[in-house]
C-alpha cells in the first residue's frame, strides 16, 4: 500500500508544485526523461517538452491552476478528477487573447516506474474552455 500513497504524493507534487507554482526544477525529479505526453493537442515524448507546453500555457493562461478533486491509485496508475482554471491573456492555439476567464472539469491517468511519471494521458473539457473563451456556442436545443 504504501506504493499507491507515494504515487498519490508524487501526482499531487507535479499539480501544486510543477503546474500550479510553474517550479519547473521539479521536472527532473518527477518526470522520466522520456515522459509520453497524450493531450487532445496531440502526443508528445521527453521531459522538456512536457516543460515547453507548460510554459507556452502559462503563456496564454499566466494564473493558470488545477485543483485535484480526487486522487486514486492502483497498482502504477494514478487517476485524478480536477478543475482548471485560468485567464486568457496570451496567445493559444493561434488565438488572440480574449481576455476571458474560464473554470473547467478535467481528468487524467498517470502511470508511474520507479517514483517517475513515464506516461500521462490529460483530457480536459475543450468545448467548455472553448466556450467560456467565447469562441464557440452550443447548438440551440429544439423547442
Amino acid at each position: 500500500m504504501p506504493a499507491l500513497v507515494d504515487n498519490k504524493e508524487i501526482v499531487r507534487r507535479f499539480a501544486e508544485e510543477f503546474i500550479n507554482e510553474g517550479n519547473y526544477d521539479t521536472a527532473e525529479e518527477l518526470l522520466a526523461e522520456d515522459i509520453a505526453d497524450h493531450t487532445p493537442l496531440g502526443d508528445t515524448t521527453g521531459r522538456e517538452t512536457v516543460v515547453e507546453t507548460l510554459k507556452t500555457v502559462r503563456t496564454a493562461f499566466p494564473d493558470f491552476v488545477i485543483t485535484p478533486q480526487e486522487i486514486v491509485a492502483e497498482d502504477d496508475t494514478v487517476a485524478v478528477r480536477m478543475t482548471q482554471r485560468g485567464t486568457h491573456q496570451g496567445t493559444f492555439m493561434g488565438i488572440e487573447p480574449t481576455g476571458n476567464a474560464f473554470e473547467i472539469e478535467a481528468m487524467a491517468f498517470v502511470r508511474l516506474e520507479d517514483g517517475k511519471i513515464v506516461e500521462r494521458w490529460g483530457r480536459p473539457d475543450l468545448l467548455g474552455l472553448l466556450r467560456q473563451l467565447g469562441l464557440t456556442e452550443l447548438p440551440a436545443a429544439p423547442a
